[in-house]
């Protein structure tokens, strides 16, 4: 379960993707997903290709672990993927049958796109494997600081997101266990119809919610206990400062968006 959940998981080490600002990476992240989309041609995305490889190398993280990201979103990668070569026409016509038409452009799409997805699934993964769920917290609230003063509860978000991130890895292997000790009981979840499977999905959600409300109600009175009042007058026990190796992940980055927009065709 631990490999194949990665939302919110962390692997200590000392890459030079771990040693990066926290919101080095996050923005990094959400401008590699922005730019993802200026690739347009073979040229492009073999550019996105190697840029992918070499960061996810530079983490020293087992490429397995990211391969087990792609996992539970690859049957709606594939259905989108599917969707893109029967709806997009033009170019050669390999396979024609009733309103079925698969040509040249749809394939080629359909690759596009699901490379696309591949890029954005291993970055968006190598951020959280290599960042705290709290750094990552720390980062957004900071990003984040200049909405305060129009009024935006920006500690109180990056708190609820820290909280989710933190949660979501203890929440799955909670309903593992229970799933696991339905099953000892004879329960089956992968037989019956689409209505049988969801009906026997129910005794695993009651447990669950029952145990999700216990643990906010637990989390809420620690922190009662220990004093908090919201991040008014608070100071940071971890400081976020940038680094030399910032400076190069960024310039990497531009050059990267630059070699996109020269490269890309019309």
């Amino acid at each position: 379960m631990l490999d194949k959940l990665l939302l919110g998981r962390y692997l200590q080490g000392d890459s030079f993707i771990h040693r990066l600002d926290p919101r080095t990476k996050f923005l990094a992240t959400f401008l590699f997903i922005i730019i993802v989309f200026l690739a347009n041609n073979w040229l492009t995305y073999f550019i996105l290709a190697i840029f992918t490889m070499l960061a996810l190398l530079a983490s020293k993280i087992p490429m397995s672990f990211f391969w087990n990201g792609v996992k539970p979103l690859l049957w709606v990668i594939l259905f989108t993927v599917v969707l893109q070569m029967v709806f997009t026409t033009g170019g050669e016509v390999y396979v024609e049958w009733a309103f079925i038409k698969i040509t040249s452009y749809g394939v080629i799409n359909a690759i596009f796109i699901f490379l696309r997805f591949m890029f954005i699934i291993f970055i968006s993964t190598l951020m959280t494997l290599t960042t705290p769920p709290l750094q990552i917290a720390d980062a957004m609230e900071s990003i984040m600081k200049p909405l305060g003063k129009i009024g935006v509860p920006v500690h109180e978000i990056a708190l609820m997101l820290s909280i989710a991130l933190r949660f979501v890895p203890t929440l799955m292997d909670e309903a593992q266990k229970i799933m696991n000790a339905q099953r000892a009981r004879g329960v089956d979840f992968g037989e019956g119809n689409l209505f049988e499977q969801m009906k026997a999905i129910i005794p695993i959600l009651i447990p669950l919610f029952v145990s999700s409300f216990n643990r906010a109600e637990d989390l809420a009175t620690a922190m009662e206990a220990r004093g908090y009042q919201g991040g008014t007058g608070r100071s940071k026990y971890r400081v976020l400062t940038y680094g030399k190796i910032d400076g190069i992940a960024a310039t990497s980055l531009v050059i990267l968006t630059i070699a996109l927009v020269l490269f890309r065709g019309q």
